[in-house]
């Protein structure tokens, strides 16, 4: 993106491994006008924080790129996970999710009230189903007019807030050419809930439990595809189970300075990739 000044960005670790390898590398923002992209060898999306503000602008610069390179991950990936209800796809061929409401109706008291009854809840979660770095997101207990406006004529979902994320915290899994790389347990500061680092949330490397390897290799063949990156976020629910809080296979922070193998890790995957 244009500015990454608010952002906490790791990506540049990966430069010089590429180097080492042979491949030249060049970061741009997708919002640059005129670019060639015929003169690169491929193209990753990395920190296009942005995108949820302009989707269609987005897409139309990745089909660009994709008609004049490789691009990774592939568009029709994108395309598929740039929604939120690719929740109810993985759901339907038998991951465990978050349970997940989808909707566009006005959001009113009575309408609130169903959700905390559906779920079995008294705290719910509200986010549109195009976001990134939680922007839109609430979590609430009781109804608030404001949110009928921030959400008017605009599709969301809605889940039940999971206590573990605030109790435990949510686990992040990084697969590079589809072999695991590290994970990471993500806590938000005290008095909130949201994992991100920009909102003070705490990361700590950590070693994978068997359970946790065997729910995340499970949603990425859901997937049907090898990809050059993916996260897997994982909260365990009342039942002692991972459920999949979300996929992220567009523009994922993928942490590489908590492992200092992994930029290596990742330099050796693309190059075998490409070639």
């Amino acid at each position: 993106m244009d500015d990454l000044d608010d952002y906490v960005t790791d990506d540049e670790l990966t430069i010089e491994p590429l180097n080492k390898l042979g491949w030249e590398v060049e970061t741009i923002s997708w919002r640059v006008e005129n670019v060639d992209w015929s003169k690169f060898e491929a193209v990753i999306i990395r920190t296009t924080w942005d995108y949820q503000n302009s989707p269609k602008e987005f897409l139309d610069t990745l089909q660009k790129i994709e008609n004049a390179t490789r691009l990774e991950n592939p568009l029709e990936i994108v395309k598929w996970n740039l929604s939120k209800t690719y929740l109810q796809d993985l759901q339907e061929k038998g991951v465990k999710t978050v349970p997940t409401i989808f909707s566009d109706d006005l959001i009113n008291e009575n309408l609130f009230l169903s959700w905390l009854e559906e779920f079995d809840t008294n705290e719910i979660i509200i986010k549109p189903i195009v976001s990134a770095t939680a922007q839109d997101t609430f979590r609430v207990k009781k109804f608030l007019p404001e949110i009928t406006d921030v959400f008017r004529n605009r599709k969301y979902m809605v889940q039940p807030f999971m206590r573990n994320i605030v109790e435990e915290g949510e686990y992040s899994l990084f697969y590079f050419g589809g072999n695991f790389s590290h994970v990471m347990l993500k806590t938000p500061k005290q008095n909130d809930f949201r994992v991100q680092e920009d909102f003070g949330g705490i990361n700590k490397l950590i070693d994978p439990s068997q359970k946790m390897l065997k729910t995340a290799k499970f949603v990425l063949e859901k997937i049907g595809q090898k990809l050059l990156y993916a996260r897997v976020d994982l909260v365990r629910d009342e039942q002692d189970d991972f459920a999949l809080m979300e996929l992220e296979l567009i523009e994922p922070a993928l942490y590489f300075r908590m492992d200092a193998d992994s930029p290596k890790r990742f330099a050796r995957v693309f190059d075998e990739w490409m070639r």
